[in-house]
């Protein structure tokens, strides 16, 4: 009798799968590769799940190899299949045999786009309605749950691998795959349509600076000039909308971070991968069932000061921790970096001060404002266009103060001048002219930026 390892589920609770709860999560009657099967073939397919289930030693849990379960799934399910003379072509047996591997010890009818590397986003809008994102554009694909129950049952399954919940209680979650893609999921009475579920995946292959350059995000004098930046600790704020790849920069240039420097990573849901030999990783904890035991994005990040950190690597400011990294900043945690949702470096400042506000400490303006000014040396701005590419549009640099307002200067832009026939937008990169000031100091830390990087007449760009 075959063995397969514990569905996900459960894998935090250690108890045997009843055949009855797997039977629960009902075979969909269209295939997730986009061709629907008959009334027939899915009668069929739902009495193979059920006798493959009966048939497999689901109580002894042992934790076989994936391809190995799946193996031993799929013999089970051709034996069984070989026992009846159902007039079915292979093609509909092997198309039935992937359904049910992936519903045993996979996301069901996720499954499928999660294999397929093009796609940087999944959106399932209750269980008829999932979208994905390839190339920066939404498109609606052949993918159905057998209803909300059972894309609710994938949700938990996906939660309570990293320890979370979600139920009427706590109708909200943010928790991630085994991959590093984020996971958001909201359900009903909040989600009036159903359950929702949102997830924001990464390659595989860990993208370059290099790689972003030949798709386009900046130029190599850009690049350039982040690498220094990183390298000469200065403390950088990457700033942008949802999706426009914050996270992706972020883990870019934490790869300029010296391997000799200790490194302390907030956030709350893990997904930064950072390939330092000496990284310490914290993350959130939300309340138990009892509404008691979170831990805060504001509490690791004054934990992680006492952890001798070299940098401190916030995932995204969100509320009260931003006081906590600015005081970081301004006390000697030089090289810090973090990402904030904004629109533009202007924006950027005025979301921290306004999260400082949200630490309920009733702090003056100007001793807030003069705070922010001295603690970041560099803000990125990033943008999803409208061809689907992802571009830092801008890099700025914080000056100080001048009277009541922070100051910031340009140093890059993105010109834009149109759209083509193709849906291309046209535009260059282009340096200010502005040699920053802190030109000076990478230069006593022995880095050498050349001031040709700063010059106007740099066409860096098509």
């Amino acid at each position: 009798m075959a063995l397969i390892r514990k569905p996900a589920q459960l894998e935090s609770t250690g108890q045997p799968v009843p055949v009855r709860d797997v039977w629960s999560r009902a075979m969909s009657g269209t295939s997730i590769l986009g061709s629907s099967l008959t009334q027939a073939e899915t009668e069929w397919k739902r009495q193979i799940f059920d006798r493959v289930v009966k048939s497999l030693n689901l109580s002894l849990l042992q934790n076989l190899d994936n391809n190995e379960a799946r193996r031993q799934i799929h013999e089970a399910c051709e034996r069984l299949m070989s026992q009846e003379q159902a007039p079915y072509p292979q093609t509909t047996r092997q198309r039935i045999i992937r359904d049910i591997q992936d519903e045993i010890l996979g996301l069901g009818p996720l499954e499928s786009l999660l294999r397929d590397p093009g796609i940087s986003d999944i959106l399932v809008n209750g269980a008829n309605q999932v979208y994905v994102e390839r190339r920066g554009k939404l498109e609606q694909v052949p993918v159905y749950f057998d209803s909300d129950g059972h894309l609710l049952s994938i949700i938990e399954r996906i939660v309570s691998r990293v320890g979370r919940r979600i139920d009427e209680s706590s109708p909200m979650v943010d928790a991630r795959l085994p991959d590093g893609s984020r996971v958001n999921a909201i359900i009903p009475p909040l989600a009036l349509d159903g359950p929702a579920l949102s997830i924001r995946r990464f390659p595989a292959d860990r993208l370059t600076i290099n790689r972003l350059i030949e798709l386009g995000a900046l130029t190599r004098h850009m690049a350039q000039l982040l690498a220094a930046t990183v390298r000469g600790r200065l403390n950088i704020l990457i700033s942008g909308g949802t999706g426009t790849g914050k996270t992706t920069l972020l883990n870019c240039l934490s790869g300029e971070i010296p391997p000799d420097e200790r490194i302390v990573t907030v956030e709350d849901s893990a997904e930064l991968q950072l390939q330092q030999p000496h990284v310490v990783r914290l993350e959130t904890r939300p309340p138990n069932i009892e509404g008691k035991g979170e831990i805060s994005q504001r509490d690791l990040v004054r934990n992680s000061l006492r952890m001798r950190p070299d940098r401190i690597v916030l995932g995204e400011i969100r509320g009260g921790e931003a006081l906590d990294m600015l005081q970081a900043m301004n006390t000697g945690h030089d090289g810090s970096l973090a990402t904030i949702h904004a629109n533009s470096p202007r924006d950027a400042l005025t979301r921290l001060e306004s999260m400082v506000a949200m630490t309920g400490l009733n702090l003056p303006t100007g001793p807030v404002r003069a705070q922010i000014g001295s603690a970041l040396d560099l803000i990125i701005q990033l943008e999803r266009q409208e061809d689907g590419r992802r571009r830092i549009i801008s890099v700025d640099e914080v000056q100080g103060m001048e009277g009541e307002i922070i100051t910031t200067a340009q140093i890059f832009r993105f010109d834009r001048r149109g759209i083509d026939t193709d849906g291309n937008v046209i535009g260059s990169f282009t340096p200010t002219g502005l040699v920053p000031k802190f030109q000076e100091r990478l230069r006593r830390h022995g880095i050498d930026v050349d001031l040709a990087v700063y010059h106007p007449t740099q066409n860096l760009f098509r």
